[in-house]
């Protein structure tokens, strides 16, 4: 028996099973030495999916010899009347990370499967080492193999998954074949209807990490939520075979090494005291350099300490209120179009929310890359990390939840560390049901119990007020669930025109925080018009101007994140020569010019921040 297992748990649907990728995921691969397997793959269209099934419709990787049709073993003709019907070698490239719609014109649209394979050569620098393949995220289903074996299954867009090639890897003539769905499904997480683009294929980063035998796995480091001169921390060793283990957490700038003893299962726990922390904060993002050490490893990351509370309808961060000047956000890149991967796509977005006067970010409708975190965290802004579970989802199937909470796992074990993340949103616009709130309560409880260092949410949905349609309410009772109160509206847009503000009032019975998670209109940039004609700059600019003086008059109101920082692809916007395929609700249009709204939304955030220091 090897002695690296691959953990796979299965679940059920139907009468069908489907392996899910279960292997404890990494942390901090960022700082992590590694290999890049960025670069160009060679690729395969497969839309009937031929290379995963033989004729009668029977995944080739079930048959005890899968034959040469199945395109994970990467076959060639062993003579010139061997019959092989693919060739990746010889077949087209594709740039990873990337996604296939932007880079290849007559995929564009494509929704189905397409296989890369990428060969490389790699040696351990110890013999006793151990390899993971590590992918910051592919969309949606990925499939996983590696020199002709199959590593598992990935579900999910937007959040990173590993997978361990120990005992695979060869010191020459690799390859690794990956098989990408982006098709939409029913039972999926988003589900069929959502207004993004449906961006296919391996969307972020691939990389080999090495590790020793025994590997520092993973870690939380945190502020006590009730005492913020007490650091608390978890660490876990992967150890084989499983023993007890020595880790030292060593915090320079603050005079801590502190040593402690991992149990036989590889996790151990520590507290510090400390009065001279300090805390970060949009002013001050001070970020200690914190190093984990254990007897085979040394790991460094860059770890603020903050804590961030409720407390009636303020929010504390640091135990001083602050009110959110915010923006929403898609991964659209302004640099090269299409599905954002880089640090500088991330750098540009969160460089033009501060110039617009935020210090802070709603990140929809899904996980963004780390980069987004990793650089917020940097430059003091504050962070709403969001599941994909928007519109309608099918509540009652379990299958659907273990999907939605393994994402919400995902990006929580990513970003557990990030000061700047504070919220972690449920869902987007989901509508009231017995089903959808047993749904969303228990990933709430799910998401506490991970982590109580943070905040809970999700954006809801408005409605009159006993049936007084001047008078808006939230009437939810998954509003009783989260810790701050956050919805979408459109009176202006979708519900009527911009005027209609002035007759609107709140009456909001909650004494939570209000977050607005999403006001706007749409326009397109350079159309110039009165501010009664649709779709024009002065439109989005005159709904900006009396938004936000409906919206200033609820008392509770401790932010918004207008919708949306930039333009970005939706096949469901599709009114020629407006929208041509774009959502126009951008303060900036996706060649990165700011429009009219651009602006007033700047200086209602200047005005904001002149009054809170006053």
């Amino acid at each position: 028996m090897k002695k690296h297992i691959t953990l796979i748990l299965i679940l059920c649907i139907g009468i069908n099973t489907l392996p899910y990728a279960q292997e404890n995921l990494l942390i901090n691969t960022y700082n992590r030495e590694t290999k890049s397997l960025n670069g160009y793959w060679h690729y395969i269209v497969d839309p009937y999916e031929n290379g995963f099934y033989n004729y009668r419709y029977e995944p080739f990787e079930n048959q005890k010899v899968p034959g040469k049709g199945a395109f994970f073993t990467n076959s060639k003709p062993e003579n010139k009347a061997d019959l092989v019907e693919y060739d990746f070698d010889k077949s087209d490239s594709i740039r990873v990370p990337g996604d296939w719609n932007t880079q290849k014109e007559k995929l564009f649209y494509y929704e189905g499967t397409i296989w890369y394979k990428k060969s490389f050569d790699y040696q351990v620098s110890k013999k006793e080492n151990r390899v993971f393949v590590y992918f910051e995220a592919s969309n949606y289903q990925t499939d996983v193999y590696f020199n002709g074996k199959k590593l598992g299954v990935h579900r999910g867009g937007f959040t990173p998954f590993n997978f361990e090639i120990t005992d695979l890897l060869k010191e020459k003539d690799n390859f690794l074949v990956i098989k990408v769905d982006n098709k939409r499904k029913k039972e999926g997480v988003p589900t069929l209807n959502t207004d993004w683009w449906n961006y296919g294929g391996i969307t972020r980063d691939v990389k080999l990490v090495e590790t020793p035998s025994n590997y520092i796995q993973d870690y939380f480091i945190h502020l006590d939520p009730n005492d913020n001169t007490k650091i608390l921390g978890q660490v876990t060793i992967n150890a084989i075979p499983k023993t007890t283990q020595k880790v030292e957490v060593i915090i320079p700038e603050l005079n801590i090494n502190k040593s402690l003893e991992t149990n036989k299962e590889g996790v151990g726990s520590f507290e510090i005291v400390s009065d001279k922390i300090q805390y970060w904060s949009v002013k001050n993002p001070n970020l200690y350099k914190v190093t984990i050490k254990s007897n085979d490893e040394e790991i460094i990351d860059q770890i603020g300490f903050r804590t961030i509370k409720t407390n009636g309808s303020k929010i504390e961060l640091n135990g001083e209120n602050i009110f959110l000047r915010g923006i929403s956000i898609h991964e659209e890149s302004l640099l090269h179009g299409g599905r954002g991967s880089t640090k500088e796509d991330a750098e540009q977005l969160l460089l033009l929310a501060k110039e617009l006067g935020c210090n802070y970010v709603r990140l929809a409708h899904y996980p963004h890359n780390e980069h987004m975190v990793r650089l917020a965290d940097k430059m003091g802004m504050l962070v709403w990390e969001e599941n994909p579970v928007y519109w309608t989802i099918m509540w009652e199937n379990q299958e659907t939840y273990a999907n939605a909470q393994n994402q919400l796992s995902e990006v929580i074990n990513r970003d557990k560390n990030r000061a700047s993340v504070i919220i972690w949103s449920m869902a987007n616009e989901t509508p009231t049901s017995d089903a959808r709130n047993v749904f969303l309560t228990k990933l709430a409880k799910y998401t506490r119990e991970k982590d109580p260092t943070r905040l809970i949410s999700a954006a809801l949905e408005q409605s009159d007020y006993k049936e007084n349609k001047f008078v808006r309410t939230i009437n939810d009772p998954f509003a009783d669930q989260v810790d701050i109160l956050s919805f979408n509206q459109y009176i202006g847009w979708y519900d009527g025109l911009p005027e209609k503000c002035e007759t609107i009032s709140w009456k909001i019975e909650q004494d939570k925080p209000i977050l607005i998670s999403e006001f706007g209109a749409g326009a397109k940039k350079g159309l110039y018009g009165s501010k009664e004609e649709r779709w024009t700059e002065e439109f989005q600019e005159h709904l900006y101007t009396e938004t936000l003086k409906m919206i200033d008059q609820i008392d509770q109101l401790q932010g918004f994140s207008p919708w949306v920082l930039v333009d970005f692809r939706s096949p469901r916007r599709v009114l020629p020569e407006i929208q041509d395929g774009w959502n126009r609700k951008g303060l900036v249009s996706e060649k990165g010019k700011k429009k009219k709204a651009f602006f007033v939304l700047k200086s209602f955030y200047e005005n904001k921040e002149k009054a809170v220091k006053n």
